[in-house]
């Protein structure tokens, strides 16, 4: 949990959870929301700058990435104040607070992005599926299906940026029978 005070104020709400349940959730919350809109900062940087052969399709890639972050960061927030907590948002809290290392500034290649990004989304996906267990262990299950919804989205974002990457691996049987008829071809 974070070095910040402010995680501690509570509001007075109606919600049936203990107070202290509502104050751990709110310190996980708020430790997800800094890494959530550090994460949508990084992608943001690699849509600004990407360059390559798949410039175009990456640059709409990691918009599209960015905006689905930002909405996962509007519901962080207003679950931390429906449960009558402080939503600590600012870009200054995020960089203090997130859990992720800072984005690599001397790249270009759009390779290069995927590879970063997705040593990003990585580790996220795994503070999530963290974040669904310990949720669901102080009996917040709507705070348990916040976190799911959101691993999921990460989860296929992983996925999309990882088969950027791979490279599918031929037979070498078919290679042969392949490179056989190609030969055939210029007889």
């Amino acid at each position: 949990m974070s070095k910040n005070n402010q995680k501690s104020t509570l509001y007075p709400t109606r919600i049936d959870l203990p107070a202290e349940t509502r104050s751990k959730i709110i310190g996980m919350l708020n430790d997800t929301l800094a890494t959530t809109i550090d994460l949508k900062t990084q992608v943001k940087q690699a849509h600004w700058n990407v360059k390559g052969l798949n410039f175009y399709q990456l640059h709409l890639l990691f918009d599209e990435m960015a905006t689905e972050l930002e909405k996962f960061v509007d519901s962080l927030a207003e679950r931390i104040t429906a449960l009558g907590g402080l939503a600590l948002g600012t870009a200054r809290i995020a960089a203090a607070e997130s859990s992720l290392p800072e984005y690599p500034l001397d790249i270009l290649d759009g390779k290069a992005h995927i590879v970063a990004l997705a040593d990003r989304y990585a580790p996220y996906g795994k503070s999530l599926r963290d974040a669904i267990d310990k949720t669901g262990e102080l009996g917040d299950t709507d705070t348990a299906d916040l976190y799911t919804e959101i691993s999921r989205a990460i989860d296929k974002r992983l996925w999309l940026l990882e088969a950027h990457l791979q490279v599918p691996e031929v037979d070498s049987e078919e290679e042969e029978t392949s490179g056989k008829k190609d030969k055939n071809k210029h007889k």
